[in-house]
């Protein structure tokens, strides 16, 4: 599909009744689990994926062409559109950030978030002008054929700061970002005035506010358009292996090996694999 039909598709789903629910794949099983569960698109998480390679999230340390391949892996399996979760757009410079950019689109991805987090642990969220800019510059190598997200750290970053959490957003918007981002609001109050700050540009929600999990329709009625799951499923998927291991660990086999998806049923998904 043509980029640009790509996009109209892929933001028909935010710009809808009730938005989307888009969960994160970390390898080629769960996007074909969550495609056969009905999702209509899926996106990547970084941090599942740099966890996935052993390394870290949010230090530069999974390169762009890493991160590609991942996404095509996802998209080619299951025909969804798919979300890239880029960190910072891999790069220091503007011309890096297109590049990455111009490089999703040819990789046939739906959609490319940017943050405005820097890799630096001294000075994790990067200056209010330069994030605006790295904004501006996704958007210009976009050109409408990929949608375009443009996030700010700031809660997960230790910066509790609302008001600039909103201005960012709104510059982001102005440049002409497609989904607004701001992982966990702090509660329902936060969230609220952040998407009335933006509308009707569509925000994405990190499952929740940060004080209390709510549910898809409670997200929707305070105005969500998308919601994400960041590397939660994969953190859900990992802890049911910490509890095998350490039953494993105890002598307990019937415990640790019970209970998973049988072999039948991963090849029944491996069968719908759209290659």
């Amino acid at each position: 599909m043509p980029g640009s039909e790509l996009y109209e598709k892929f933001m028909a789903l935010h710009t809808r009744d009730g938005g989307l629910v888009m969960p994160n794949a970390w390898d080629g099983l769960s996007a074909l689990m969550l495609a056969d569960a009905g999702f209509e698109a899926i996106a990547t998480s970084s941090a599942a994926l740099a966890a996935t390679l052993g390394r870290s999230d949010g230090r530069h340390e999974v390169t762009r062409d890493e991160h590609l391949e991942h996404a095509r892996l996802l998209g080619r399996l299951t025909g969804l559109p798919v979300n890239g979760d880029f960190e910072d757009g891999y790069g220091d410079t503007l011309e890096d950030v297109a590049a990455t950019v111009e490089a999703a689109v040819e990789s046939g991805l739906a959609g490319i978030g940017v943050e405005d987090t820097s890799g630096n642990p001294d000075q994790p969220i990067r200056d209010f002008d330069e994030a605006v800019n790295r904004i501006r510059s996704a958007v210009d190598a976009a050109k409408g054929r990929i949608v375009v997200t443009g996030r700010t750290d700031n809660f997960i970053q230790g910066r509790p700061d609302l008001d600039d959490t909103i201005r960012r957003l709104t510059a982001f918007a102005e440049v002409g970002a497609d989904v607004l981002y701001a992982p966990f609001p702090p509660d329902l109050d936060a969230l609220v005035a952040i998407v009335t700050a933006v509308a009707p540009t569509p925000v994405n929600v990190l499952v929740s506010p940060s004080d209390k999990v709510l549910t898809v329709a409670e997200l929707r009625k305070a105005g969500v358009k998308r919601i994400s799951l960041g590397p939660l499923l994969y953190t859900q998927a990992m802890g049911a292996l910490e509890q095998a291991t350490k039953a494993l660990v105890a002598g307990d086999l019937a415990s640790a090996t019970t209970g998973g998806m049988s072999f039948d049923r991963i090849n029944e998904l491996l069968a719908r694999t759209t290659n």
